[in-house]
């Protein structure tokens, strides 16, 4: 058995392109249990597994989630679509996370409102699995089927947050994306259609009906996508504003049902 030290680990990473070896050699070394553990998991990452497969969890937005192999990993820029939420979610808020993946949105949204309700759904069996150990921690519920089909009816009309992390990439792109996305995140979160936004149209054709009166849909999409992206949100009834954040190069599209009785 070979005893791997910090420096070991940074260098079989490095050889293996990770571009953090420093830090995620830090993380493997302090999550390893086991000097043939830590060797196993250094291995598993240096063959392409994602970084947050090999740990069995991911830091999101303050809260730290479990995400099982095969699960999408939450992605650092959508951090900035948790925040504009945050903002602008009322006290009690009733919050879905559609298309929930691991359920991170949800979990790092409900973290920092005062009180709430929360609701997942995903269409992945996997994805669902392992969201609903993250959401029951935070006192919500994950359900299984395809977007709002999957949602207890008696949300409908009452949803104050819609967090819709859609799946956005062109299909012809799917093959452009890193290999740690593109071989280890089920498809089915990442392709959104010829255009990119299949999934999204759907969602906004029954977004207002499943939103309470001043009820928000947050979204993430492609700076390119924008103006595809307003029209779906138009043509649903809603009323979209663009919000971006070049740090992180993401760019976030509110979209709100106008109040009762509002022009």
């Amino acid at each position: 058995m070979t005893v791997l030290d910090h420096s070991s680990v940074v260098t079989r990473l490095r050889a293996a392109g990770c571009v953090f070896a420093e830090d995620e050699a830090e993380l493997l070394i302090t999550s390893a249990r086991t000097p043939d553990e830590l060797d196993a998991m250094v291995a598993r990452r240096a063959e392409g597994l994602p970084l947050e497969h090999v740990l069995g969890w991911a830091e999101f937005a303050g809260v730290r989630v479990a995400v099982d192999p095969g699960v999408f990993v939450p992605r650092r820029r959508t951090e900035f679509l948790v925040e504009r939420a945050a903002a602008l979610a009322p006290p009690g808020a009733v919050v879905v996370d559609l298309c929930c993946g691991s359920g991170a949105l949800g979990v790092a949204l409900l973290a920092r409102l005062t009180d709430g309700e929360l609701y997942a759904a995903d269409i992945d069996p996997a994805a669902v699995e392992c969201a609903r150990r993250n959401v029951a921690a935070a006192g919500g519920s994950a359900h299984h089927g395809d977007l709002f089909a999957a949602l207890p009816a008696a949300l409908r009309g009452r949803v104050d947050v819609l967090l819709a992390n859609v799946p956005y990439v062109p299909t012809e792109e799917i093959a452009l994306l890193p290999s740690e996305a593109r071989v280890h995140e089920a498809r089915v979160a990442l392709d959104g259609g010829a255009d990119g936004l299949d999934v999204l149209r759907r969602v906004t054709a029954e977004a207002a009906r499943w939103l309470a009166p001043g009820g928000r849909l947050f979204f993430e999409t492609g700076e390119r996508q924008v103006p595809s992206a307003v029209a779906a949100v138009t043509a649903g009834g809603l009323v979209p504003r663009v919000a971006s954040c070049e740090e992180r190069y993401a760019t976030v599209v509110v979209a709100t049902r106008p109040a009762e009785g509002a022009a």
